[in-house]
């Protein structure tokens, strides 16, 4: 079943204010995802009076400290790291998607994954995965792809393989997509 879309209308600072503060109740957000929300919901998103309206309310949630990039961007590395035991690229990209800036994501990213070696954390991922060594070439293939997903590099993807004596041609054969 969807749901319909909520109706625009003129909203007051406070209306939209407690709409804030509701969604970030759900779940974090960024200032930016948080924005798009908002504006979805006003009657002419593009008039002064609603980005007047949704600067209001960011600056209000910066303020009272329910609104913060840095820490969002740091929860959130931390916790992909931790958990999904994904790689900085994969994070990194993510976190791009979801509107933090640059800078707060290198900055983040390096606190998060400081001191992590890279090559232990991918072997955490194939064990989360249950992946094993691989059989054959496309079974190569296919772990190889998957590790990219998941935004290991690869280097770290190629010394796994090899200690999994993966034959040289399959590697050489990965080198060439690696590089894409």
């Amino acid at each position: 079943m969807a749901f319909p879309r909520p109706k625009r209308r003129s909203y007051t600072e406070e209306e939209m204010y407690e709409y804030a503060v509701n969604a970030l109740g759900r779940r974090m957000r960024t200032v930016a995802e948080l924005k798009r929300l908002m504006r979805a919901r006003v009657e002419d998103p593009g008039s002064e009076y609603a980005e007047t309206l949704v600067e209001l309310v960011i600056r209000r949630l910066k303020d009272q400290g329910y609104l913060n990039d840095s820490n969002y961007a740091a929860y959130y590395s931390s916790m992909r790291r931790d958990n999904q035991k994904f790689g900085r690229s994969r994070v990194i990209t993510e976190l791009k998607t979801r509107g933090v800036h640059a800078s707060v994501i290198d900055k983040a990213i390096g606190t998060a994954y400081d001191g992590v070696s890279e090559e232990k954390l991918a072997r955490e991922y194939l064990r989360k995965k249950r992946m094993e060594k691989p059989k054959d070439q496309k079974e190569t293939a296919r772990i190889f792809r998957h590790m990219v997903r998941a935004g290991f590099g690869s280097k770290t993807i190629f010394s796994i393989l090899k200690k999994w004596d993966v034959d040289d041609e399959t590697l050489t054969a990965l080198e060439g997509e690696g590089e894409s």
